[in-house]
């Protein structure tokens, strides 16, 4: 075969393939970010590039959106509308006690109906072990219902115990049932909850594929909360698997950061499961408002105010990302950031540079090993940017740190779910509890003081001595931030 006819083969896929990726990037709405890095993959990587964007790039189904959004009809508006009734409720003086942080209060309202609740009793957790402690003790206690949702539940010793406790409630007649997402958990797991079936009790993976493991990567209910005969939540970082409570070999000591909640705040979780339930659920499953799930007195007697905020593909808005945003926009003395995944869009980022270069002290500790090298890379290559712009930087040495945490001022606080990452922002379903209490935000900062202890502070001179190549991945990593 001459070399012309080669050439005219090869020009012909080229062009095919370029018509193809233009015609499968523009099939749906994109920010122009994530339409110019999945055309970069599909043209470098003719043909496999398809296979990787069928993995990573196709949008959740529009009848699945509808039905993420339309849950009002199953008494979800109740749910608001019990919430609405007892933050009116309140007395005038507790209300004008944070009229600092009501541009906070209004943008959640008005972009995911997250209701103000005060009165909540807030206990922080910055490990799994303790986490786990308390959260086995609740589920022992429990007398009506246990809702688990997870983004990842493993078959492995602590996933084990997780479910052998919940079969032995479910023989007690307490209602329990256990939402995952199948792509985090590793598959479907079926033989892991056939004893939680036989006593009672339901399991289903969110959005559950056919397959025994999803290829539906993008997408993932990334949501980590737990709520107990709606009055105790749990909501924060951590999943449940052995590496969560510091038996990775690999990753060593697991730093993360989880809340337990009694109060008002309980019931937006509560009405958080039932929305990602009921999208899954055949019409014989789906949950229906009730008092045993919405009680009137959630027994909560502390003094933080709580907004559970959620954000997804589902919705237009990036909530969470929003109130990422202004709180970062508000600060006037200190900013601390902790999370594994630093990939924050332009927008996020200049807010940040902007903070650091107005003297702000803008701090961020991220993990000494990547457990996605891409990723990593591309973290690496933000982290170096925000300490040009002033900002301090520290890579966490004790381990693998897998908190998602902002404070700022020492006054407002949020743990969660959402990584500072696009993918949170935009591609997950992710839940976050924004609290409005300095001691609380006071502890978060006693945690990120001890972490510093076991960290290393990063300068100038740590890039610097990169290698050209690392430095290289860090760019093109950096290329392809809006689809990791």
């Amino acid at each position: 075969m001459s070399s012309s006819i080669i050439f005219s083969i090869i020009a012909i896929i080229f062009i095919l393939n370029l018509i193809a990726a233009i015609i499968t990037v523009f099939d749906e709405k994109r920010d122009i970010a994530s339409i110019w890095a999945w055309l970069l993959v599909l043209l470098l990587f003719p043909v496999v590039g398809f296979f990787i964007f069928a993995f990573l790039g196709r949008k959740i189904s529009h009848s699945k959106i509808f039905d993420l959004r339309t849950q009002e009809d199953l008494g979800i508006d109740q749910i608001a509308e019990n919430q609405r009734d007892l933050l009116a409720k309140n007395a005038e003086e507790d209300r004008e006690k944070y009229s600092e942080q009501e541009p906070f209060f209004n943008l959640f309202l008005n972009s995911d109906e997250a209701v103000l609740t005060q009165k909540n009793e807030v206990r922080l957790f910055n490990n799994g072990p303790e986490k786990f402690k308390a959260l086995f003790e609740d589920i022992r206690n429990a007398k009506n219902h246990i809702n688990v949702e997870y983004f990842s539940i493993f078959d492995d010793e602590l996933g084990n115990q997780l479910v052998d406790l919940l079969t032995e409630k479910a023989h007690e007649g307490v209602k329990v049932r256990v939402l995952f997402d199948q792509f985090g958990s590793h598959g479907r797991n079926k033989k892991l909850y056939e004893r939680l079936r036989a006593a009672g009790g339901q399991d289903m993976a969110f959005l559950e594929s056919p397959w025994p493991i999803t290829f539906r990567a993008n997408f993932r209910l990334h949501r980590k909360l737990v709520v107990i005969d709606g009055k105790i939540g749990y909501i924060g970082g951590l999943n449940v698997g052995d590496e969560y409570v510091g038996k990775s070999k690999k990753f060593g000591n697991w730093r993360d950061t989880h809340t337990r909640i009694v109060g008002d705040a309980v019931l937006a979780l509560q009405g958080r499961f039932f929305m990602d339930w009921n999208a899954t659920a055949k019409k014989e499953n789906k949950l229906q408002f009730s008092k045993d799930y919405f009680p009137n007195d959630t027994e909560g007697n502390g003094n933080t105010a709580v907004q559970i905020v959620t954000s997804g593909p589902d919705q237009d808005t990036q909530q969470i990302k929003q109130g990422y945003m202004r709180q970062i926009a508000s600060a006037r003395e200190s900013i601390t950031i902790q999370t594994p995944y630093f990939i924050p869009d332009q927008g996020m980022m200049d807010l940040l540079t902007v903070a650091a270069m107005s003297g702000v002290k803008v701090r961020l500790m991220i993990p000494c090993m990547p457990d996605h090298p891409f990723v990593y890379r591309a973290t690496e290559y933000y982290a170096k940017e925000l300490l040009d712009a002033g900002g301090e930087v520290y890579t966490y040495d004790n381990g693998f740190i897998h908190a998602k945490v902002v404070t700022i001022d020492g006054k407002v606080s949020s743990v969660g779910s959402a990584n500072m990452d696009m993918r949170s922002f935009g591609l997950n379903f992710e839940g976050n509890a924004f609290m409005y209490d300095e001691d609380i935000a006071k502890q978060l900062e006693d945690f990120f003081e001890q972490d510093i202890k076991a960290s290393t502070h990063l300068n100038e001179q740590y890039f610097e001595n990169q290698s050209k190549w690392l430095k290289f991945k860090q760019k093109f990593s950096r290329l392809l931030s809006p689809i990791l």
